[in-house]
């Protein structure tokens, strides 16, 4: 499930991202995905790829991978982002929620530490 009032764009920087096209409110759940599980061997042939940025650490030891089909892998990371994700393993999918009210144009970002505010530096930021 994907709402109707999401849509891809251009985010500035960051090549593309997921937008609100009305506003919505805190704790709205907007997207629930399916997801594509990859074994911990999978995900280390995946690593050299393109496709390694768009993987999520899955289950409980975080070995294996998952490709979250639908928008979820097209969100952005921010340190203050405006929605969360829930991983359900054993239904094999995501769940992104907003934790903020959005308003419309605005871009939706999550956290990629899985807590919206956690300022833990993810492994792309350099700084």
């Amino acid at each position: 499930m994907i709402s109707p009032f999401l849509t891809i764009g251009t985010s500035p920087k960051r090549g593309r991202g997921i937008f609100a096209t009305k506003n919505i409110k805190k704790g709205a759940v907007i997207e629930i995905s399916p997801v594509i599980v990859l074994t911990e061997k999978e995900r280390k042939t995946i690593e050299g790829t393109l496709l390694f940025h768009y993987v999520f650490e899955w289950g409980t030891d975080k070995k294996k991978a998952a490709l979250a089909l639908g928008y979820v892998s097209l969100y952005n990371h921010s340190y203050d982002s405006n929605c969360e994700y829930e991983m359900e393993y054993g239904k094999k999918r995501m769940t992104i929620k907003t934790v903020k009210n959005i308003k419309k144009g605005e871009e939706l970002f999550i956290n990629y530490n899985a807590v919206p505010d956690d300022k833990t530096k993810v492994w792309f930021d350099a700084t």
